[in-house]
């Protein structure tokens, strides 16, 4: 049960943060305040009901935490793009590693034999892929675009934004004053944003518009031309993912490069890549490092999209098997090979969350080596099919810390490896999200 609530104001002790990056208060039932740091004392308002804890509105922060630091963003606290911008980037990965810690302990029951160091990134304009909410406010006689606000079913009205990447993040005013002239303005609930990298190195942005009813003639003149005024690609999405058409005959193919390896990977606008393109190089390169391939090797690589693992491992290894439930990816995948000129790469559709996952045909070839970014509902299904190959090393790139902490127990409680080492990988700065990364070996 859940509801609005309107109290008095309450002042309190900030204990930790809660996986969204909130503060918790424990002042009788328990209060989760968005924009407080652990060791302050603060005064809060109550604004939202539920069974075991209330949502809560900062008020004042009576005593700050040494690590608060200012927001670089005017529309932090009320944006819900950005939990932590109050908070050092320093001690972010520290709260990173200790939510890491503290699952793998209180829900796989392991802890690593050593701790990785952090892959810290840039803090602000890193972010190459977004979806952005958008939406025509009558009472403003505009339409506007932004991430949803923290607190209420609303879209935060940005003119920019310092976390996406620049290139990008300069096109949200003009995008609003668009959409805004359309005749379906009312019909375009969502913008997806992706950056690639142009064969001069320049960024070429792509802007999918998830649009609910055809753009007149009218439109389309105004949609062209934004494209001719701002540089940018415009899409079309009616439908599902299948649906999505470049607005015109001119989109730039969407790319972005590995150069430590020499690998370039093409990709379509709403494709997965990782979001933070300078962290994803050095977690390739790093994991690249962990698993130590060498010529005698044949490595699996599952849940491998586009290749971003399975193509740089195929620069060292002898072979690398890629496996991936979503047919487009792999096809993207093999024609990312065969551009790359790396025959060593295979590639498999598969269904990775089957209970029957053993019986694919990848799981019945050997391999030395396993590599698996499973989603954030993690690789049980997988685990017993790993376990049978026996590899003499796993290494694990996770982005939800429950999954990989219970994945991690079943490795080392279920199927004798041993928990080696693990670490975060700062993909996300400013966010409650953590990624991490750990590598498993026989017992």
């Amino acid at each position: 049960m859940s509801g609005s609530v309107a109290r008095d104001p309450e002042q309190g002790d900030v204990v930790a943060l809660n996986h969204d990056g909130d503060g918790v208060v424990k002042a009788g039932k328990t209060a989760f305040v968005g924009g407080a740091l652990p060791g302050e004392t603060i005064r809060f308002r109550r604004v939202r009901r539920h069974r075991q804890y209330d949502e809560a509105q900062l008020l004042e922060v009576i005593a700050a935490a040494p690590e608060r630091t200012a927001p670089a963003c005017a529309h932090f606290g009320v944006c819900g793009g950005c939990a932590l911008q109050h908070l050092d980037p320093a001690a972010q990965r520290v709260t990173r590693q200790a939510e890491l810690a503290g699952a793998l302990e209180r829900i796989g029951r392991v802890q690593p034999e050593a701790w990785l160091p952090a892959l810290p990134g840039p803090t602000t304009g890193y972010r190459r892929r977004a979806r952005l909410g958008a939406r025509w406010v009558s009472k403003k006689g505009r339409v506007v675009v932004g991430f949803r606000e923290r607190l209420a079913p609303y879209v935060a009205a940005l003119d920019a934004c310092p976390v996406l990447d620049p290139a990008a993040s300069r096109l949200i005013a003009p995008l609003a004053t668009l959409l805004g002239g359309l005749s379906i303005r009312e019909r375009v609930p969502q913008i997806e944003v992706a950056v690639g990298e142009g064969e001069r190195d320049e960024a070429v942005v792509a802007l999918v518009l998830r649009v609910l009813a055809p753009p007149s003639a009218d439109d389309r003149v105004r949609l062209l031309a934004f494209e001719q005024e701002w540089g940018a690609d415009l899409y079309l999405q009616p439908a599902g993912p299948d649906s999505v058409a470049s607005l015109g005959a001119s989109a730039r193919p969407l790319r972005y490069v590995l150069p430590e390896f020499g690998v370039s990977l093409a990709f379509r606008p709403t494709d997965f890549i990782q979001v933070n393109g300078a962290v994803n190089r050095a977690l390739v390169a790093r994991v690249v490092d962990l698993l130590g391939p060498d010529a005698g090797d044949h490595v699996v690589d599952l849940f491998c999209g586009l290749g971003n693992f399975t193509l740089p491992l195929a620069t060292r290894a002898g072979a690398v098997t890629g496996v991936e439930g979503e047919p487009g990816l792999v096809a993207r995948a093999v024609a990312n090979a065969g551009h790359n000129a790396l025959p060593r790469a295979r590639f498999h559709v598969a269904d990775l969350a089957a209970e029957d996952a053993g019986g694919a045909a990848w799981a019945r070839e050997q391999c030395t080596l396993a590599m698996l970014d499973p989603p954030r509902a993690g690789a049980r299904a997988v685990l017993p099919v790993l376990a049978r190959l026996a590899p003499r090393r796993i290494v694990y790139v996770s982005c939800h810390p429950g999954s990989l902490a219970r994945d991690a127990g079943e490795l080392v409680h279920g199927y004798g490896f041993r928990l080696r080492s693990a670490g975060i990988v700062d993909m996300f700065p400013h966010t409650a999200h953590v990624e991490s990364l750990a590598v498993f070996e026989p017992g």
